[in-house]
């Protein structure tokens, strides 16, 4: 198994960045394919972004893709989720989440793992 713990949420204005980090404990990373998620207040959870075990795949949500990067560092056990140019809209829990088995997918219902979420509040 492995535990993912979420940090770099915040009060933020629109066009700002930052930084989202999840890191993880047990299991090593590198055996997860890994994604971000986001649940903004009254909507259902919706996919931001994926990355591949070994990084070399990675897949974007169409509201994001442009403005958002994901990384990982296995030596570490951390998956960033760089966000720049942020939207009101872009408001809402982040979550990380992980899974050892198939494609890399964008449907939460595929991801095994998830950790506590991290706020993200875009100011207009």
């Amino acid at each position: 198994q492995v535990q993912l713990a979420e940090s770099g949420g915040g009060l933020v204005q629109a066009g700002d960045s930052l930084k989202l980090s999840c890191a993880a404990s047990g299991r090593p990373l590198r055996y997860y394919h890994m994604g971000w998620f986001r649940q903004a207040p009254g909507k259902e959870r919706e996919f931001a972004a994926a990355i591949r075990w070994d990084g070399f795949t990675t897949t974007y949500a169409d509201s994001v893709k442009g403005r958002f990067t994901i990384s990982r560092d296995n030596g570490k056990n951390t998956v960033s989720l760089q966000m720049n140019s942020l939207k009101p809209e872009d408001t809402g829990v982040y979550y990380c989440a992980a899974v050892s088995v198939g494609e890399l997918s964008g449907r939460g219902d595929d991801y095994d793992y998830w950790g506590q979420g991290t706020q993200v509040t875009v100011s207009s």
